[in-house]
């Protein structure tokens, strides 16, 4: 392949622009403000089943505290219904009055055991509020975050695309300056290497970093200003320089 040294020259800038290019893509899905985003984004996650696990959890302990009472109010009914026939003398039989106040006993203690579990309902209830109200109010700082990272992405994005733009229109007015061929042979190399051309600079390639020896060197000294070259050891685009040391 033909191609003038100035052509080849331009592969460098190429080379140069397309690398530019490369970094600031790396820099831009880099950016820490996406690893933020989404640590943010899992925490909410996490909030949000927990305020919705929590308000489940309250509504079960308020339809149990509920039951204990109404358990708590038909206990207490009888206790009162069994002391009205008791301090009314209603019942004369002894063994009858002494299963009644037996049962007002039996009834007493089961009242305070109902109390108590009423109590420990109210705790959990207490507790369960406390903590969805508590994810709720983390959920509000973590929006507040959200929204002041996503706007440092935004701007830094915003930042990265004018970088890119520039480079892409730099790249395509040296592109179109190319020789079609030139041109593609350059795009066929970078998606197979990276890098489609390199400068030879003091006898090194600059894509592959390794010196050629001496053969190679009086291969390219003999070649034609015009010759496309390719470096032996990694095959992209070899561009001579003022510095190849030829």
């Amino acid at each position: 392949m033909k191609a003038s040294p100035e052509e080849q020259l331009r592969l460098l800038e190429l080379a140069d622009l397309d690398a530019e290019l490369g970094r600031i893509d790396h820099r831009r899905r880099g950016l820490p403000e996406h690893e933020e985003l989404r640590t943010l984004a899992e925490r909410d996650g996490q909030l949000r089943d927990s305020v919705a696990a929590l308000e489940a959890e309250d509504g079960d302990l308020r339809r149990g505290q509920a039951k204990a009472e109404a358990d708590v109010d038909q206990v207490r009914t009888r206790i009162d219904r069994d002391r009205r026939r008791l301090d009314a003398g209603q019942v004369s039989s002894p063994r009858d009055l002494e299963n009644l106040q037996s049962e007002i006993a039996s009834l007493e203690r089961r009242q305070s055991d109902l109390e108590e579990i009423v109590l420990e309902v109210m705790e959990r209830r207490e507790k369960a509020q406390q903590d969805r109200d508590a994810a709720i109010a983390e959920r509000a700082q973590i929006a507040g975050s959200l929204a002041e990272v996503t706007a440092r992405r935004d701007t830094a994005l915003g930042e990265f695309a004018e970088q890119a733009r520039k480079a892409d229109s730099r790249r395509a007015e040296v592109a179109a300056q190319e020789p079609a061929e030139l041109l593609a042979l350059y795009d066929r190399l970078r998606v197979q290497h990276g890098v489609g051309a390199a400068a030879l600079r003091r006898g090194r390639c600059e894509g592959c970093h390794l010196s050629l020896n001496t053969i190679d060197l009086n291969t390219i000294r003999a070649a034609a200003p015009d010759e496309v070259l390719r470096c032996e050891e990694c095959r992209r685009i070899l561009v001579r320089t003022d510095e190849s040391g030829l």
